[in-house]
């Protein structure tokens, strides 16, 4: 039976020069901390190959990466009051990967933080039949948060929102599997 859990890390947007890639290596920089799991990048820019056969190439080490995974943690900002277009193609590009497994946020933007984003992906999400976790970590006027550096000028307050974000995540991903376990055992009977 598999101890460690498998994390995929989606990246929300797919913008040249977007502001995503801070707030994932953030993320990325404490995850390990809180969490024993092996992560795997999942990023919609990866889909905007130059051919068709290296898009499908890509569209399977998606599709691999998501099926690896026991939970899924998806970084997304908030355009126009809502999420991204690249994150509605990647999230609809796959149905079965996604079954059974929690999926946590964290969210940046404007004012709201991305929550609207968020909200929205609640409700796209339960319908693949994944657990959204109610933890999240948001960060409102994301661009005044962080330094040039990507450091945070005020990190214990998110810190501990991703570390509460961490432990349902971990909680829900080894009951999910298990559940996911115990019904594999139950069809082969």
């Amino acid at each position: 039976m598999k101890t460690k859990m498998t994390v995929a890390l989606i990246y929300g947007s797919a913008r040249p020069g977007r502001f995503c890639d801070v707030v994932a290596d953030w993320v990325l920089t404490h995850l390990p901390e809180m969490m024993a799991a092996d992560i795997l990048i999942v990023d919609p820019a990866d889909l905007a190959a130059e051919t068709r056969d290296a898009r499908a190439d890509m569209q399977a080490r998606i599709a691999r990466d998501l099926t690896r995974a026991d939970a899924f943690l998806v970084v997304t900002p908030e355009y126009n009051h809502g999420y991204t277009a690249a994150l509605k193609e990647l999230v609809d590009m796959f149905y079965e990967p996604w079954w059974g497994k929690p999926v946590g946020f964290v969210s940046y933007g404007g004012v709201s933080g991305g929550l609207r984003a968020v909200e929205q992906l609640r409700q796209v999400f339960a319908e693949l039949g994944t657990v959204a976790i109610r933890e999240s970590v948001s960060f409102a006027h994301a661009h005044e948060k962080f330094d040039d550096a990507g450091n945070l000028h005020e990190p214990q307050r998110a810190a501990r929102q991703l570390e509460k974000l961490a432990r349902q995540l971990t909680w829900w991903a080894s009951t999910l599997r298990a559940g996911r376990e115990a019904l594999v055992v139950e069809e082969a009977v």
